[in-house]
């Protein structure tokens, strides 16, 4: 009882506000990612982008149509990535690094979702076009 009544000493006044607040605070991201992909059509089309060392190599296209593939690609010297397409999903089958973090990230769908193998400098993120904002070409601007 003694060593619960030294720790009740070490709790100020407002600490339990500053919890509260840092609790409500970590539900941000959540939110804001939440609201970024709800904007996504129906029309729109999905696709990911494989980038490499922050150079975008292969874009493909995630839908029921697109047949089954795997890719491998060399970002170094002794370095692999074998990547899985089939129908809407992608990901990362294989590799040679050493924790296998993006292997283990499985199959990826939906928007903004990412595979990242940072030892390989590979990124898969999963994208989204929006057909309703495309550029009109015939636009006149006044001078």
């Amino acid at each position: 009882m003694k060593k619960f009544k030294n720790q009740l000493e070490l709790v100020r006044p407002f600490d339990g506000i500053i919890v509260i607040l840092l609790l409500l605070g970590s539900f941000i991201p959540l939110i804001i990612f939440g609201y970024s992909t709800k904007n996504i059509d129906e029309d729109s089309s999905i696709y990911a982008v494989v980038i490499i060392d922050g150079e975008p190599v292969k874009e493909i296209e995630l839908s029921e149509d697109t047949s089954h593939e795997t890719f491998t690609f060399y970002p170094s010297e002794g370095q692999y990535n074998i990547i899985e397409v089939d129908g809407t999903k992608i990901r990362n089958k294989e590799d040679n690094s050493p924790d296998q973090i993006a292997v283990k990230t499985g199959w990826i769908s939906k928007p903004g979702e990412t595979a990242i193998c940072l030892p390989h400098k590979l990124i898969i993120e999963v994208k989204a076009t929006d057909s309703s904002k495309e550029t009109d070409d015939d636009v006149i601007i006044p001078l």
